[in-house]
């Protein structure tokens, strides 16, 4: 009897990032293989691209432009003409950004290497930008400028919806009908479509799969995705596939479509590990049912190749139709008659209606048993590093291959009202050990080679971060690593500083709105100074920050966004964050506010549900700004603050109309970070935590005025610097022994009030409040004695 085990390809389509694999797949990929399923994946994005760019992409690219009657803008005209150039240069500059040939650095950057056109013409000024020694992040910004180049020829001309992390994004936006998707799927593949399915048929003849799965976390990969799950059906009518990810979470819960089942036969919501293994059971006994089918109609047909399914009245009178035989059959057809348990599942009936089967009471898989992420399969050493912008915490997103990976599931906060907080992504909360973690990362490590992470988080809780740096120390794992955060008061300094030791290098988070009012309506849990506190703390430890911006929130006044405004530019002034990003609020079905607009004094104008997505949400806002106003200014101000230009410019300068002047003092930043934190005589319930080593103690002999007395000497050998502190034997005794225990044991938590309860306060004449101010226990705090 064949396995009824189905092989299985998990698809990310085209396109999310060029410098590292978005992580669904791997995600599914670990946890299906740990169940024993055959799973193989790929990211048809980079694959696409490495074909695209390439001399013979580019040869075909030309040809076709040359070819076409395309209105052609002049500085297409001009790579045309240039065209020997760029494809003598395209592959060695994708090997350099692959990090294969980073000897061409200086070619890059001081030989008229690379062929230029539009997005040179601004370029920034680079010594500025990189100094005299960053010459490989300087020619990695101008291979990056080239290929926006290439792309811009594309999209003008053979691939109009073609873009670095998206592709065809327009189809899905807001797509209340499938009609305009239909349509385009029912025309000729053009040139950069003709690519994808070129390596789409490639993976498809290596893997011969029976199941194709889809992650479509953004817009900009639905359409990719159904012309690949259309191909395939055409090259292998017998294959099944399935769809899931951020789109379909959002935007498909309420699907009617049913031509939209043409091309896929099953969407799943939220977490897909549960839906996936009630899939793949049915698909199993599918398979297995067939097989039965065929065998039993071999043993009732010998030498027949019919394969039509006998009706089972006339099984009884078959010739030599054996029992067995007649009984297998007649099991095969009750199972097809057999309602399968699903779990939040939509597909299209037999009456060609969609439905939405979600009859499986089990749970869904908790965080602690998805299992480890497996990249075996991706091409990881093809993706290429690309620098966009200068800012070194923007460029994180661009630069580097990330492992990604989550410290819980969930949000930990979920009361922001412009979030989706009623879905399962954010709605559901959990967390996992962090020893089970470290485990994750150590084998990720060992698998990939590669220590970056990327914490995905949508709020990486504080507790648990500090848990996992503790672990990472404790365990001695090395690793780099950033993620999401919300800026609340549990990330104090020390906390900062514990991050940091244990490879923290930048965080991101959302200010939102720098307007108090707006942050409480938001229902965000900080204030603005806060925040300024909190980023401080980060900023000091030596982590970037990264502010998510927002405007347009409903009844937002002009006034307000341009307080914000300045909020932000004291803030980057202040040298305490260092990048960020303004985006329009937009108002979604699944939000308090888009599900109770008029609490928020708004009112909702379309679009009206169709039969396909629905999520984003047009709406008037009486009493705001004319926030589409604010845009271009927002974002032309941002960008010069993050490289530390005009920061002392008026507010004006950045809008060609009449804006008010800000009403937040000047200062409001800074007094906010005067504000005295709490003394640590009222912090005893913290732990203690030592980030340096264990110090050695002598004891010497001091003589002064003719007379003698002993003092002990703490000597400490750490990284940068040794030091030496002095103090009465019995306060050094002490500290040793503290110190030397917090060095060694990572699992015992030694809170501040169990070290005051040995602390030699008789013999010393002093008590240990005052202890916790005397500039010995200071110099502790300062060298790396932490309070978390």
């Amino acid at each position: 009897m064949p396995t009824t085990t189905p092989r299985i390809l998990l698809i990310t389509p085209p396109l999310t990032q060029l410098n590292t694999p978005y992580p669904a797949t791997a995600y599914l990929t670990g946890f299906l293989r740990g169940r024993g399923y055959h799973v193989a994946q790929a990211d048809m994005g980079i694959e696409l691209v490495l074909r695209l760019f390439s001399a013979n992409g580019l040869r075909r690219v030309f040809d076709a432009i040359e070819q076409g009657s395309f209105a052609l803008s002049d500085n297409a005209r001009r790579m045309l003409r240039l065209r020997r150039r760029y494809e003598s240069t395209v592959e060695p500059v994708v090997r350099f950004l692959q990090n294969k040939d980073l000897t061409l650095a200086p070619r890059i950057c001081h030989s008229r290497f690379l062929p230029e056109a539009s997005r040179f013409d601004n370029i920034a000024d680079l010594d500025a930008a990189f100094g005299t020694m960053g010459l490989t992040d300087q020619a990695r910004h101008l291979a990056t400028l080239y290929l926006e180049d290439l792309a811009d020829l594309i999209k003008e001309t053979v691939g109009p919806q073609f873009g670095f992390s998206r592709y065809a994004e327009h189809l899905g936006l807001t797509a209340t009908s499938f009609d305009e998707l239909h349509t385009a799927l029912q025309q000729p593949p053009n040139l950069v479509d003709e690519m994808l399915l070129e390596c789409f048929a490639e993976v498809l003849r290596r893997e011969q799969p029976e199941v194709l799965g889809f992650t479509v976390p953004f817009p900009g990969n639905l359409y990719g995705a159904l012309r690949l799950a259309q191909f395939a059906k055409q090259q292998r009518p017998a294959i099944r596939t399935l769809m899931g990810g951020g789109y379909p979470n959002t935007e498909l819960r309420g699907i009617k479509e049913p031509r939209f089942f043409d091309y896929i036969d099953y969407l799943t919501l939220d977490d897909g590990e549960g839906p996936w293994l009630k899939l793949l059971k049915y698909l199993a006994g599918e398979k297995a049912r067939h097989a039965e089918r065929s065998e039993a109609s071999r043993v009732l047909t010998p030498g027949s190749n019919r394969h039509a399914e006998p009706r089972e009245a006339s099984l009884p009178f078959r010739q030599n139709a054996s029992n067995e035989a007649v009984e297998m059959l007649r099991g095969a057809q009750h199972d097809v008659l057999e309602q399968p348990a699903f779990q939040r599942t939509f597909r299209r009936n037999a009456a060609g209606q969609v439905e939405y089967l979600n009859n499986c009471p089990d749970a869904d898989i908790p965080h602690a048993e998805v299992g480890t992420p497996d990249y075996d399969g991706l091409p990881l050493s093809e993706y290429l590093s690309v620098i966009e912008v200068l800012n070194p915490m923007h460029r994180l997103w661009s630069d580097g291959r990330w492992n990604k990976l989550t410290v819980a599931h969930g949000c930990y906060w979920k009361r922001c009202s412009f979030c989706d907080v009623t879905l399962d992504y954010i709605r559901r909360y959990e967390t996992a050990p962090s020893t089970l973690l470290v485990d994750r990362i150590e084998q990720i490590v060992r698998q990939t080679g590669q220590t970056g992470f990327h914490f995905v988080d949508e709020a990486a809780p504080p507790l648990a971060l500090r848990d996992l740096a503790i672990e990472l120390l404790k365990r001695r794992v090395s690793i780099t690593w950033w993620g999401n955060i919300r800026f609340e008061k549990t990330f104090t300094p020390d906390l900062c500083r514990l991050l940091a030791a244990s490879g923290c290098i930048a965080v991101s988070g959302g200010l939102e709105v720098a307007s108090d009012r707006l942050l409480a309506l938001m229902e965000k849990g900080v204030t603005i100074a806060q925040v300024a506190r909190v980023t401080e703390g980060f900023t000091q430890a030596g982590i970037m920050v990264h502010a998510y911006l927002m405007y347009g929130f409903p009844t937002e006044t002009a006034q307000e966004t341009v307080d914000s405004l300045e909020v932000v530019r004291q803030l980057f002034a202040a040298g305490i964050v260092q990048s960020g990003f303004w985006h329009r609020f937009a108002m979604t079905a699944h939000s308090p506010v888009g599900q109770n607009p008029a609490k928020y004094h708004v009112r909702p104008i379309g679009p009206e549900p169709g039969n396909f997505a629905w999520n984003d949400l047009w709406h008037d806002d009486p009493t705001g700004a004319d926030h589409e106003l604010f845009g271009p200014g927002l974002a032309k101000s941002l960008y010069n603050y993050m490289h530390a230009v005009a920061l002392d410019e008026p507010l004006q300068f950045w809008f060609d109309f009449r804006v008010p002047r800000p009403t937040v003092p000047r200062q409001l930043i800074e007094k906010a970070l005067q504000e005295p934190g709490k003394p640590d005589a009222a912090k005893q319930n913290l732990r203690l935590f030592w980030l340096g080593n264990a110090p050695e103690l002598r004891l010497e002999t001091k003589h002064k005025k003719g007379r003698a007395a002993e003092q002990a000497v703490l000597t400490f050998y750490e990284q940068a610097e040794d030091f030496e502190l002095k103090t009465t034997p019995e306060i050094g005794h002490w500290l040793h022994a503290l110190l030397v225990q917090l060095s060694a044991d990572y699992d015992t938590k030694l809170l501040l009030k169990d070290a005051a309860r040995s602390f030699p306060a008789e013999a010393v004449g002093l008590s240990f409040e005052a202890f916790l101010v005397s500039p010995l226990w200071l110099q502790l705090r300062e060298k790396g004695l932490l309070l978390v």
